[in-house]
């Protein structure tokens, strides 16, 4: 291990090991008070703001980034002494936050040089882990297919709370567009039947828009569908970063790249504007149809934040097989996966058809 990655170990856990003045214990960030807490004597102390600094994450401009840093940093490992102990541990060089398994001191392992970038601001827990329990069995509750008995009997296992990178990306947007659009109407028919025929129109016009916070998950190593299922988060609601805040917790620095990020984002945000387009064409035209639609959209002033949004993660199991779930750590949101009841769903597919065939039946007479 090179000196100078000694010297920055030490340096960030100064600055987050801060030991309870009652009992010298390792006091970690605790949601319920915002400050940092003495898991052995419940002392809590305040997280100092410092003068003249940022409360918040910043907007950092897009381009500037582009030129001075190397975004698409990769996966290597990287050995921690830790200063409490002198235990060595191996971490992910994606992990920026962990316990040091030997004496239980918090690890937090800075950015390092001009290729890596710092977390520009946490969305702290607003939910702890008993909270977090609770929802997760109101969750389970009211999955209609989850067999009863699993909604009974089944318990979390140890939560972990983890911070995970995200990139928001602020952009002002022009889209020019062009489509048609279709009226409807009724025509009576020569039997006296009425039948709908549109007509169609052409039209064109300039769409602009700003574009805020635009989320983009930037870790690759959880399941992708349930980490979206805890959406959304309040990225507003962030403070500037400081190892405090994530004292106690694993956390996670971005597999995808500030550029890759982009990308994602001006996917979403595409999507996003079409969909506007089209529903000022139907509002505008007061249109009953649209399509052919054409767009070309230009993005400006583009700003993003790096930012840690919190999430617990748990599992239990039923059979043989273990379901995840994830709790959003500031909305308190479930998502996950539960057993399926067959005979259940099976006999709720057998009423709809019958219910369709009684309606069938009626609507004959």
């Amino acid at each position: 291990m090179y000196e100078e990655d000694k010297i920055v170990i030490e340096k960030t856990k100064e600055e987050t090991d801060r030991k309870c003045p009652r009992c010298a214990g390792t006091m970690d960030f605790d949601p319920n008070t915002g400050g940092l807490k003495c898991p052995f004597c419940d002392y809590v102390e305040e997280i100092k703001q410092e003068e003249n600094i940022p409360t918040q994450a910043e907007e950092l401009d897009f381009h500037r980034a582009e030129e001075t840093a190397n975004c698409n940093w990769g996966v290597e490992t990287k050995t921690v002494i830790c200063k409490m102990c002198g235990g060595e541990s191996v971490y992910d060089a994606l992990q920026i936050a962990g316990t040091c398994p030997f004496c239980g001191s918090n690890q937090v392992m800075e950015a390092k040089g001009k290729n890596t970038l710092a977390p520009g601001g946490v969305c702290v827990f607003k939910i702890d882990k008993e909270t977090a329990a609770q929802n997760f069995n109101k969750w389970l509750g009211k999955r209609f297919f989850c067999p009863k008995i699993v909604k009974e009997t089944a318990k979390a296992e140890k939560f972990q709370g983890l911070y995970l990178p995200y990139w928001t990306f602020d952009t002002f947007t022009v889209t020019n567009y062009s489509a048609r659009y279709g009226i409807d109407r009724r025509r009576r028919k020569s039997d006296g039947n009425y039948e709908t025929v549109t007509d169609w129109y052409t039209t064109n016009g300039t769409h602009r828009e700003f574009i805020d916070d635009e989320l983009v998950n930037a870790s690759t190593q959880h399941d992708r569908s349930l980490m979206a299922g805890l959406e959304p988060f309040n990225t507003k609601d962030n403070v500037a970063y400081k190892p405090e805040y994530i004292a106690g917790f694993a956390s996670e620095r971005y597999a995808i790249g500030l550029k890759e990020g982009w990308e994602k984002a001006k996917s979403s945000i595409y999507s996003k504007l079409r969909r506007a387009v089209k529903e000022k064409i139907r509002r505008e035209k007061r249109a009953d149809r649209v399509d052919n639609l054409k767009t070309e959209s230009f993005y400006q002033n583009i700003t993003y934040k790096y930012l840690l949004l919190p999430i617990w993660i748990s599992s239990f199991r039923y059979g043989d097989k273990t379901y995840q779930f994830m709790v959003n750590g500031q909305t308190g949101k479930v998502a996950g996966r539960t057993p399926i009841d067959k005979v259940k769903v099976a006999l709720t597919i057998a009423a709809v058809i019958l219910a369709l065939i009684v309606f069938y039946v009626i609507s004959e007479f």
